[in-house]
This record gives structure tokens, C-alpha cells and sequence, in this order.
């Protein structure tokens, strides 16, 4: 998982400012159970930060990402993009009725990476694995649903 301290010293090296904008975007990165999209992050700080602008939020998620600290996860069934500040290799579930992404753990994933190294002699930077499916709260919600029908 990147910290705040990894986070913030990433826009460091990007030759970035490290305002206090940019640092509440990589404190909520950083503490996240959820995967936030842009506008959930910009949502989340506009009241503390009046002066935020969703470009900055962009900004700053781009840099973030091109420099490996912050994954990009693409949509969850919302056709929005998602983030995770947990770099280190797990397995995220997203749900494609409530677009709720959590992490697996998985020590698999960990033994992929090893073997995609030997096999391709590829200096990887991270991964990304995804599965989508249908949470168990919204299989209960679509049966209570179907019995009601």
C-alpha cells in the first residue's frame, strides 16, 4: 500500500508543489478501503478545500499513476475510472450492480508475478488483476427482488 509519504513524495520528485490540495487527495488515496473515482475524491474535499478544482484532482491522480504509486482500475460496472493507492499485488472484486471494489489478498497473484519475470525478463512495476461479478449484497437484493416478482 502506498503511504502518504510515498504518495506525496512521488509529486516531489514530478516536480509538482506539494499543496495541501494535493496532499488531502494522497492522505485519502492513502487511507481508502474504497477505490474512489476523481469526482468521489473531488466531492470528498471540495467542502475543506473550496479552491479545488476537479482538474487538479485529474492532475494530480494522473501523476500519480504514471509514476506507480497509485494504480488505475478502470470502471466497475459505472463507466467510471476507479484508483487504488494499494500497489502491492491482491486481487480486486468489482461488483457490477453497486460498482463496490474490494481487495483479495492472494499470495497466487504474488507467484504470477515471479513467474511472468522468468518467463519474459520484464522489470515489472505492478499489475493489475480484476474480476467482475455480482456482490453477495446484491445477489440477496436480486433474490429478495425475484421473490417479490
Amino acid at each position: 500500500m502506498s503511504d502518504l509519504t510515498t504518495l506525496t513524495t512521488a509529486l516531489k520528485q514530478a516536480g509538482l508543489r506539494v499543496t495541501p490540495q494535493r496532499v488531502a487527495i494522497c492522505e485519502l488515496l492513502a487511507t481508502s478501503l474504497e477505490h474512489p473515482t476523481a469526482a468521489m475524491i473531488y466531492d470528498e474535499l471540495k467542502p475543506r478545500f473550496t479552491s479545488l478544482s476537479l482538474a487538479t484532482v485529474y492532475n494530480t491522480l494522473d501523476t500519480l499513476v504514471q509514476l506507480g504509486v497509485v494504480n488505475v482500475l478502470g470502471h466497475a460496472g459505472d463507466d467510471k475510472v476507479h484508483y487504488d493507492a494499494d500497489t502491492e499485488p491482491h486481487v480486486n472484486l468489482a461488483c457490477i450492480s453497486c460498482s463496490r471494489i474490494i481487495d483479495i489478498p492472494s499470495e497466487h497473484v504474488t507467484h504470477l508475478d515471479t513467474e511472468i519475470t522468468a518467463a519474459s525478463g520484464y522489470k515489472l512495476l505492478g499489475a493489475r488483476v480484476l474480476y467482475y461479478g455480482v456482490c453477495p449484497d446484491c445477489q440477496k437484493k436480486q433474490a429478495h427482488a425475484k421473490r417479490l416478482s
